[in-house]
């Protein structure tokens, strides 16, 4: 029996893997079953170039729980160690057997992981002690038992073992007794093992016998050890990229469509992505693509490794170049990682372009689940954006899709206004801003239809790209104010009109808590809505980004402002000046009048005033002024008290408010029911 030291530069490295090391206790299964794989891989290849003259055999990765014993074991009949092998690759953790094998067969050796050394390691993270039973498979090797108790010292001794390869056997501690659950480790094996190239068997498969589930004759192999994405694309019918979507995701609808990827040079890239089925935004899930190296599985956590949009889509990848156990931050500096995450981009915008070349209505029939893809990679991935100008459509309300040369092309001579700028009108809600939308088509212009939660950041990086381009949505203004022609009509209302009225609207106003309306007029024409509700396209946009982005913060407490345009030209508006002039002008003529002397006098004063400095104004004529303040101020509440008990008690009034807000969708509950019920008695 031989005993020492492990080679390890620290007293004691065993406290360091526990904690430091590896973050996640439950990868110590993956090293360990992924080892036994390369034990199994480096036999296949020295058989095939005559290094290893006997029988493989049937080669398998055997992983056995003894619940009363306490142990996991973890069996190969790979190649094995000899005791000098063991002092090697396990007593000097420094060296790698996986790097000295590589270089000596670089050119047979593509299969192997090579993760000998720190990731036996981790196996301490959940054992008491650990025991290496193994046998060489060279011929005349001595078979040998290595021990350790999770401190740096170690025993070897030489043993009686049949067969070649080597056993594992984990003696689990206290605190990690969940390893000794079947259900546990079949987790285990089934996320990290799921394909890996060599079969692994966990105990025997089961059936329902006698009233309980009994073990049968059969291995109990828990591994695809040829997935799909390992084979070539011309081996594979739709049928089974859609089955193995199926394994992946069960209960899923079918993908839309997929990308195998298959790299060799100047990196190695396996895999396949799904663009899944989006019926909602809600729906949307990241850490759906699976990161394997070499079958073994990573993380599902794969952002710095694909594009940030990418992690939007499903499916594995697979890849050798990039390492199993680093940090994130190594992972977004690798140049590695960074050409892998190139050549995703480009596979995808190429697939992308050739659906939409080969098939253009079946690419606009998926629009709706493909949209958020594509706009979130214009947004976040420069160069795929440049790629994606050419594919990406704009769909109106009429359902007919457009690329951005099309749309300029359709709309850039109508929908072009005064000073040059193309005005792209847009609608996110069909039915609740129809009338705005009615109003737009009766001018002959084109609305597109703009209801994805992207679709406002969209719209700001297309008037980066755009010249001269602009997009407003449908409700922000009336439309000749959107898309001015010519001068702008004057209102022809006189200053104490456009008062009465504004008093008059204000005060039968809803009451909507963070929401405040202002009283606007416009000179629309006698066939024009009497009175329309927009919101201004720049506030209303900001609000909207503030809801995604916390940069906007600021623009998400401001409360909601809206415009309430009064058209003076219709003939409602004429008319209800000439009703409220009647009824009210015994009361308001000698106010408006002494309103009107005070402004004056008030004007005067402040003239008097203009080129003085504060304190050469003499204190008589300063009270004066703010006695006059005063004054004007009393009378304005008394002239405020008349109108707005008038309007009270006018349904004209509250009438043609409701229907602004109808027409604008924010008309409900009882407000709702008291318009039909005013509505029926008006008729």
């Amino acid at each position: 029996m031989q005993k020492g030291h492990i080679g390890v530069t620290t007293d004691n490295i065993f406290p360091i893997i526990k904690k430091f090391l590896y973050s996640d206790h439950d990868i110590f299964l993956r090293e360990l079953v992924s080892n036994a794989v390369d034990a199994t891989q480096k036999l296949k290849t020295l058989s095939s170039v005559g290094e290893f003259k006997g029988e493989t055999g049937d080669l398998k990765v055997y992983v056995k729980l003894d619940e009363k014993a306490g142990t996991l074991t973890v069996s190969d009949n790979g190649i094995g160690m000899t005791a000098e092998e063991i002092d090697k690759y396990i007593n000097q953790i420094a060296f790698s057997g996986a790097e000295e094998f590589l270089e000596k067969y670089k050119n047979d050796a593509n299969a192997i992981i090579g993760h000998f050394g720190l990731g036996f390691y981790s196996s301490f993270m959940v054992s008491k002690k650990v025991e290496i039973v193994t046998k060489s498979y060279k011929e005349g090797a001595q078979a040998v038992r290595w021990s350790c108790d999770g401190t740096p010292e170690y025993k070897i001794e030489n043993i009686d073992k049949a067969q070649r390869g080597t056993d594992i056997v984990l003696y689990i501690d206290d605190e990690n007794k969940e390893f000794l659950e079947k259900s546990k480790i079949e987790e285990l094996l089934k996320k990290y093992c799921r394909f890996l190239p060599v079969p692994v068997i966990f105990g025997k498969k089961q059936e329902w016998k006698d009233g309980k589930y009994v073990d049968t004759d059969e291995d109990n192999q828990i591994n695809e050890t040829n997935p799909a994405w390992t084979r070539k694309p011309s081996e594979l019918t739709d049928e089974d990229y859609k089955k193995f979507y199926q394994d992946l995701y069960p209960m899923s609808e079918e993908p839309l469509f997929w990308i195998h990827l298959n790299v060799d040079y100047p990196f190695k890239l396996t895999g396949i992505l799904y663009f899944p089925k989006v019926k909602n935004s809600m729906e949307l899930q990241r850490n759906k693509i699976q990161l394997y190296c070499n079958q073994v599985f990573v993380t599902d956590s794969v952002e710095g490794i694909v594009p940030e949009f990418l992690t939007l889509l499903h499916g594995v990848i697979d890849s050798p170049d990039i390492p199993l156990n680093v940090s994130r931050s190594y992972l977004q500096s690798d140049s590695n990682v960074k050409k892998i995450s190139n050549h995703i981009t480009k596979k995808v915008a190429d697939r992308l372009q050739e659906i939409f070349n080969q098939d253009r209505a079946k690419f606009e029939e998926k629009w709706d689940s493909l949209k958020i893809f594509i706009q979130y990679g214009m947004l976040t991935d420069e160069k795929f954006a440049e790629r994606a100008e050419k594919f990406v459509l704009l769909k109106n309300v009429d359902d007919k899709f457009y690329t951005l040369e099309e749309y300029k092309t359709l709309v850039s001579g109508s929908q072009t206004d005064k000073d040059g700028n193309t005005i792209y009108l847009y609608t996110t809600d069909k039915e609740s801003q129809f009338s705005y939308i009615e109003i737009a088509k009766s001018k002959g212009y084109d609305v597109l239809l703009m209801d994805g939660q992207l679709d406002t950041h969209f719209a700001s990086k297309m008037e980066q790209k755009l010249e001269k381009t602009q997009f407003v949505r449908v409700d922000s203004d009336v439309i000749d104010n959107i898309i001015r022609k010519d001068h702008k009509a004057e209102v022809t209302l006189s200053e104490d009109e456009k008062t009465s009225l504004d008093i008059m609207f204000k005060s039968q106003m809803p009451k909507v808590e963070k929401t405040e309306f202002i009283v606007t007029f416009e000179a629309l024409g006698e066939n024009a809505q009497p009175i329309i509700i927009t919101q201004a396209e720049f506030v209303r946009r900001m609000k909207e980004m503030a809801a995604m982005n916390p940069m906007y913060n600021l623009y998400g407490e401001m409360p909601e402002t809206f415009n309430m345009v009064i058209n003076a030209d219709h003939p409602v508006t004429k008319r209800l000046l000439a009703e409220e002039e009647t009824a009210c002008s015994a009361e308001l003529k000698p106010l408006v009048d002494k309103i009107h002397s005070l402004e004056q006098y008030q004007k005067d004063l402040n003239a008097t005033h203009a080129n003085k400095k504060d304190d050469e104004i003499p204190p008589i004529e300063k009270a004066d002024l703010e006695k006059t303040a005063k004054e004007l101020s009393e009378l304005g509440e008394q002239r405020s008290g008349i109108l707005s008990r008038y309007a009270a008690d006018n349904k004209l009034v509250r009438q043609l408010i409701d229907i602004a807000l109808l027409s604008n969708g924010q008309l409900k509950g009882e407000a709702l029911s008291n318009f039909i019920k005013r509505s029926v008695d008006l008729l």
